[in-house]
């Protein structure tokens, strides 16, 4: 009989019968894996305030014959109570579990993901640091971890150093106004964007709607849509509008 006794995070959850719920977790040791919590959905059930979205648990959990596991004990490593006092927060988790869920793991382990997702949850948990590029910052990081980290600091694809005016997903990173293709790109996003992913985060997580912020949020998008070839839905993952212009 196969079991985990683990660190998760609960990416999302879905009905299934009557009482219970199906909940995809991903792991610290165990990559993504799905489980029945049986009768999660009965108002005398101990479970349900634990195996909600955006929840970071110690799981216990037995492999039934079927495709998936079952809970026997879950408990809160962190309650995470400023995050989900905030619907700006949520929100922004909400983003990142949806990008984790669309990575095609089921049971592979790895553990640079998980401590990088429960690095973003304690963010968007702390008061000081502002949720609306979480997002962005987690889907930039998350393609780095993958090996395609974008390139600002140059064309991408002739190498030029500027003026860089454009980016394209597809080819991975900005462009100059020789090779420009895909997304317009104004100097304060470079420039923002230059520091999300060049190691000034924390500075910019502690602004309040720094310039380019928009954009950037766009990027993004973009960018972690071209990468697992699928739209995103999370409230979090959608950028303002009018900032996706074409060149």
């Amino acid at each position: 009989m196969k079991e985990i006794d683990d660190e998760a995070v609960v990416l999302r959850t879905y009905k299934s019968g009557e009482a219970d719920r199906v909940v995809v977790l991903w792991t610290k040791a165990h990559g993504k894996v799905r489980v029945l919590a049986k009768g999660v959905r009965k108002t005398t059930s101990r479970l349900g305030g634990t195996l909600e979205a955006l929840a970071y648990v110690k799981v216990d959990l037995v492999k039934t014959r079927g495709e998936f596991y079952v809970v026997r004990h879950v408990a809160h490593v962190e309650r995470l109570a400023t995050l989900r006092s905030s619907y700006a927060r949520i929100s922004a988790g909400y983003g990142v579990v949806e990008a984790v869920d669309a990575i095609p793991s089921d049971g592979v382990a790895d553990e640079a993901i998980f401590q990088l997702l429960t690095r973003v949850l304690l963010t968007l948990d702390d008061a000081s640091f502002e949720p609306a590029l979480v997002p962005a910052s987690f889907y930039f990081r998350l393609l780095a971890l993958d090996g395609s980290e974008v390139v600002v600091e140059e064309c991408v694809n002739c190498g030029r150093g500027g003026p860089l005016v454009a980016f394209d997903a597809s080819v991975g990173g900005a462009l100059c106004d020789q090779c420009r293709h895909g997304t317009a790109l104004s100097a304060v996003a470079l420039a923002l964007l230059r520091r999300v992913v060049g190691g000034e985060l924390a500075s910019v997580l502690r602004e309040s709607d720094p310039p380019g912020a928009g954009e950037v949020t766009a990027l993004a998008q973009e960018a972690i849509e071209a990468h697992f070839g699928k739209r995103l839905r999370a409230p979090g993952a959608v950028a303002p509008l009018g900032v996706r212009g074409k060149r």
